[in-house]
């Protein structure tokens, strides 16, 4: 994937150059000149520039500074005749990379561009680690990266759709509740498919204004806006040759859609305040929690985007789904803080297993992951005991019916009528029907449980409830325009 561009007015030099590196198998693209090599760059990312000294028209100095004025940590090489030396040594002042000096032996050539390549490698690491750990939204935080555990029949099911997705190079919309695990099944598409080695980025499209997402996504020119003081690659251009997560794809605004739509129809976009057009290759996956199809009809997502994105569905199952795996979780994530803490693991009692499989997880596996968490850390002993977290589960805490299947999960989850009297008591608004309330009305209960408990405060009430604040304002403010709500929460 590594890409070198040779630069030379000479023919011959330039193909005798290009043949060496293509033997290594990189890939090589050539330049007969400066202005040839500026178009070039241009329109592509590359690794490694490779250009002679003293050319007619642009020469290699010329070159270098039109380069500096659009990346500023692109390596640089030049090829110098002996008498040039002194040229070459003020170039690396300037910010060339090195020089090799002619006639140079193959060897030479290769030694001198894989340090170059790895020097642009370290370069574009320490970009992405600084653009994934950001503050402007770039990433799920370090506790969202978990494997995929579970070997009940419907994680089963999607680890095999999962590996079929992963080999192929379409374009990947995951659906599923929030706090169900989507950032990690893209990872994983990510890590088994054929781009692993390459970078995986991510952003969360929710977390960003518009005019901020599009630099995030595309990047900007120096001097395109107010306070753009240099040149910013986006995550399109540091993931080329990899994976871009785009989470709660539904967020972005229909200015942005139309951009990312054709980024995916063409592989191409432009910077913020750039005329030119670059060429990528990336492999995106988008998730959502929302009905996108709805939002296709309601007009606030485009249908064409939605058909681009829809290429390779896969569907997260909520957790009350597959409580069958709930053990294994709990052990990963026992394990996963007696590792980080650098204590012994902590074992859960049998009847604290079975509330915690009883529950109905409204936050689903991250609600489930602090849960652990907080337990590893409050537990004195060696065990969990149910008392300690069964105060913690809330309302949603009842048995799931006897005849409702997690493997086959229906719309409502039958209880008896006392409990259905009993939630209208504490709402005033429970959906209850023929003896049976809806999972909505069940989470909604459990919310607003948990905002009381917590007088009115959303980040204590989000952080019990193991989802994020945005998440739940969302919730709310749907609720309330249903009326299903106090106004004052």
């Amino acid at each position: 994937m590594t890409r070198i561009l040779i630069v030379d007015d000479k023919e011959m030099m330039r193909d005798s150059v290009a043949t060496t590196l293509s033997r290594k198998g990189y890939t090589v693209i050539t330049a007969s000149g400066g202005a040839d090599a500026v178009d070039k760059l241009s329109k592509r990312s590359f690794d490694v520039v490779i250009t002679d000294l003293q050319m007619p028209e642009m020469d290699g100095l010329d070159l270098l500074e039109e380069i500096r004025k659009t990346d500023e940590q692109l390596p640089v090489i030049f090829m110098t005749a002996f008498g040039s030396i002194e040229t070459a040594v003020a170039a690396m002042k300037r910010g060339a990379f090195d020089y090799i000096t002619k006639p140079f032996s193959g060897d030479v050539l290769l030694l001198t561009t894989e340090r170059a390549i790895k020097h642009a490698k370290l370069v574009k690491e320490n970009q992405i680690l600084r653009a994934n750990a950001g503050s402007s939204g770039g990433s799920a935080s370090g506790r969202g990266t978990r494997a995929m555990i579970g070997d009940g029949k419907l994680m089963s099911q999607l680890k095999r759709r999962l590996a079929q997705i992963a080999d192929s190079h379409g374009t990947v919309l995951i659906n599923g509740e929030s706090g169900s695990g989507k950032e990690v099944a893209a990872r994983a598409i990510h890590e088994q498919s054929p781009r692993s080695s390459q970078p995986f980025m991510a952003i969360n499209c929710a977390a960003l204004s518009t005019s901020l997402l599009e630099s995030e996504l595309f990047g900007h020119e120096k001097g395109a806006f107010t306070g753009a003081d240099k040149l910013r690659k986006g995550r399109f251009e540091l993931a080329d040759g990899g994976t871009l997560l785009l989470d709660e794809i539904s967020e972005i605004a229909p200015e942005i859609q139309a951009k990312l739509l054709r980024v995916l129809q063409e592989q191409c976009f432009e910077r913020v305040g750039s005329s030119s057009s670059r060429t990528v290759d990336v492999r995106v996956i988008a998730t959502t929690n929302r009905n996108l199809p709805t939002e296709v009809q309601k007009g606030t997502f485009r249908q064409d985007l939605y058909f681009r994105l829809n290429v390779l569905p896969l569907t997260m199952p909520a957790l009350r789904e597959h409580v069958e795996d709930v053990p294994a979780l709990v052990s990963h994530f026992l394990a996963q803080v007696a590792s980080r803490e650098g204590k012994p693991v902590k074992q859960i009692a049998d009847e604290a297993m079975d509330l915690l499989q009883q529950y109905q997880w409204p936050g689903n596996v991250r609600e489930l992951q602090n849960i652990c968490e907080r337990a590893a850390v409050l537990t004195i002993g060696e065990k969990i005991e149910r008392e300690l977290i069964e105060p913690w589960l809330g309302l949603a805490a009842e048995p799931m019916s006897q005849t409702s299947s997690p493997l086959h999960p229906r719309n409502v989850v039958e209880i008896d009528a006392s409990h259905a009297g009993q939630s209208e008591v504490m709402t005033g608004q429970a959906l209850v029907c023929n003896g049976q309330i809806t999972l909505d009305a069940i989470e909604r209960e459990t919310i607003v449980a948990t905002l009381e408990h917590h007088q009115g405060h959303r980040q204590k009430s989000a952080e019990a409830l193991g989802i994020g604040v945005r998440t739940l304002g969302l919730k709310l403010k749907k609720w309330k325009e249903q009326q299903l709500v106090d106004e004052r929460l």
